[in-house]
């Protein structure tokens, strides 16, 4: 899943998201979270932005993107 802030690759399983791999843009760092096998996310930052991709299978299998500037 592409963001402004880079791509990630992530591979849905049975019981948790799995991350293949994330590759940030030009000028932003990459972090990843996981507050439980199910939910993953991977932070993208820069000096005035952070894109956001959160993988999930809880209650199904979906990823999404949030993008914030200041």
């Amino acid at each position: 899943m592409a963001s402004e802030g880079g791509k990630a690759t992530v591979r849905f399983g049975d019981d948790a998201v799995c991350l293949i791999s994330a590759v940030p843009n030009r000028g932003f760092t990459v972090s990843t979270s996981r507050t439980e096998a199910q939910t993953l996310t991977v932070t993208f930052s820069a000096s005035r932005h952070r894109s956001e991709i959160t993988a999930t299978i809880q209650p199904q299998s979906r990823a999404g993107v949030r993008e914030v500037s200041w």
